[in-house]
């Protein structure tokens, strides 16, 4: 019986962290971090005060816990990817991968960029770390790809950043689209959207463009 008491009370503990994570990354993006208040996540959440803070103890911690939800959604199939693998096929799906967090995950994106403009005060030496970590395995890899004769790009470090700032451009100023398209995008949108970044950034690099993103 008291199994499955915990199971049942692990579900429930569950469901209000994803809820109050959720309601999170709507505030933080739409107020940053210092405008944000726990009452505001709370309220949109639908859940006491107190269960906010009960789970992750203050705002900062609450903060914390969306930004490691943050790099998590951004691991991708690139992650694992060696030198053995087809560089083409791997940046065309770690892009296509990026476009589709802009499209469903817009929140996620201008959180984290707010972070960064802002100077990273709030990542801690972990996630610095993992990200630098993360940053220096794939610069390394594409390095080999480079050195191997396999992709022409002059430098790994702007590949990754060119990368970044087109497909996380939907996201972050999808304001600004919407006002110059004349309309929100749609997932359509997106697809032709991904299929012109992938064409854009493999033909630079002297890459065929696979078959499905062409």
């Amino acid at each position: 019986m008291s199994d499955n008491k915990n199971v049942k009370e692990g579900r429930i503990s569950a469901h209000n962290k994803a809820k109050i994570i959720a309601a999170a990354e709507k505030e933080f993006a739409l107020q940053g971090y210092k405008g944000t208040r726990l009452q505001q996540v709370a309220d949109r959440a639908k859940l006491p005060k107190t269960n906010v803070l009960y789970y992750f103890h203050s705002k900062e911690g609450l903060y914390l816990a969306v930004l490691e939800q943050i790099l998590s959604l951004w691991n991708s199939a690139f992650d694992q990817a060696t030198v053995e693998d087809d560089p083409a096929e791997v940046l065309a799906r770690y892009i296509a991968e990026k476009m589709e967090i802009s499209r469903t995950k817009p929140e996620a994106s201008k959180i984290f960029a707010l972070e960064i403009i802002n100077g990273a005060p709030n990542l801690n030496k972990f996630f610095r770390d993992q990200h630098i970590d993360w940053m220096d395995s794939r610069v390394g890899l594409l390095q080999t790809w480079i050195d191997q004769g396999k992709i022409n790009t002059p430098d790994p470090y702007y590949l990754l950043f060119n990368i970044w700032a087109c497909s996380q451009h939907y996201a972050d100023f999808s304001a600004q689209i919407t006002e110059l398209k004349g309309q929100a995008m749609e997932k359509q949108d997106f697809t032709e959207a991904t299929k012109a970044l992938i064409h854009l950034i493999l033909t630079g690099c002297e890459l065929t463009i696979p078959a499905e993103y062409s």
